[in-house]
């Protein structure tokens, strides 16, 4: 497989369905995720192991997940909640799985119901689970609402690095930064980036969730970029947001993402005309639920070389 720069992590399957207001055809979800595989993606959250009553949109996650492991070359991600979700996702063989820790503990309790200490507990617990598997899943996590909170406002740098080194004792193998509430800037995310690492280790942080809610999606990319972050998440069409963070919007959208990376000569390993062709899966199975990006609507640059393709 072709050695590439940028991990792009398409999150559009978990968090951009989760805030849909239609319900995807679960074949549909798997022509979509084929689709994004053919196209050279290598890393797809494909659901979500919660109630089908909570999030009805994900209610054929453990279909998704054994369909997706079919598909060569693709690392499968879920996002558990508890060690409930985690033991789903486990018996249906995700690749990776994810658990959201609010740093922000009013969003902790909105969210998933669990203060900051039974959080941690439930870390602990899903390590016990996966030590036993023979195939252990990576296990991270993901450090929410880390640069401000739509319900307590803005989040100290000091708590989220505490609780990044909780996490790690408590047994992750790795953490990383989620911007829920689209409230970072360059600076902020540089800095914050860099303390993460100096306290849990340069290798033990190495992914960040960004949303553009307020434009600043793709500047806060760079700015994370430069202090070493080697994987982002994106969603196609910029589908989602979080249900549990009011206007929480704006994930960052994955061609425009991938656009910027190979213009700026970095590989993602990942074909862009391919890619865009996908958004055609979303229109057909989403009526009426509104996709953006920039570089669907303008086309690729006259002359264009992705340097993926170099």
């Amino acid at each position: 497989m072709p050695t590439i720069d940028i991990l792009i992590s398409e999150v559009g399957p978990r968090d951009g369905l989760q805030n849909a207001g239609a319900i995807m055809p679960t074949e549909a979800k798997k022509r979509w995720i084929k689709a994004e595989a053919a196209a050279g993606v290598r890393e797809i959250e494909v659901g979500s192991f919660v109630p089908a009553k909570v999030l009805p949109q994900l209610a054929d996650t453990a279909e998704i997940v054994q369909y997706a492991r079919s598909l060569p070359g693709l690392d499968v991600a879920v996002l558990v909640p508890n060690l409930r979700g985690a033991e789903g996702a486990v018996a249906a063989g995700a690749h990776k799985i994810s658990i959201p820790f609010s740093v922000s503990e009013t969003h902790s309790l909105r969210n998933v119901r669990r203060s900051h200490e039974q959080m941690f507990e439930e870390v602990r617990r899903i390590r016990e689970l996966i030590d036993q598997q023979e195939h252990k899943p990576h296990f991270e996590g993901g450090l929410s609402t880390a640069f401000g909170c739509t319900l307590e406002g803005p989040i100290s740098e000091d708590l989220v690095v505490r609780s990044a080194e909780k996490l790690m004792q408590a047994g992750c193998d790795e953490v990383g930064l989620s911007d829920t509430t689209g409230y970072a800037n360059p600076a902020q995310v540089s800095r914050l980036v860099g303390k993460v690492k100096a306290a849990v280790g340069d290798d033990r942080l190495t992914g960040i969730h960004l949303h553009n809610t307020r434009g600043l999606g793709l500047a806060n990319v760079i700015a994370a970029l430069d202090a070493g972050i080697t994987t982002v998440d994106s969603s196609l069409g910029g589908l989602g947001g979080c249900p549990f963070a009011p206007g929480a919007s704006g994930n960052i959208v994955t061609e425009d993402l991938v656009f910027m990376l190979e213009a700026m000569g970095l590989r993602t390993g990942i074909d862009l005309e391919k890619l865009l062709q996908v958004r055609a899966i979303l229109e057909q199975s989403l009526d009426g639920e509104p996709l953006y990006g920039f570089t669907p609507d303008a086309g690729l640059p006259k002359g264009f070389r992705s340097a993926s393709a170099a």
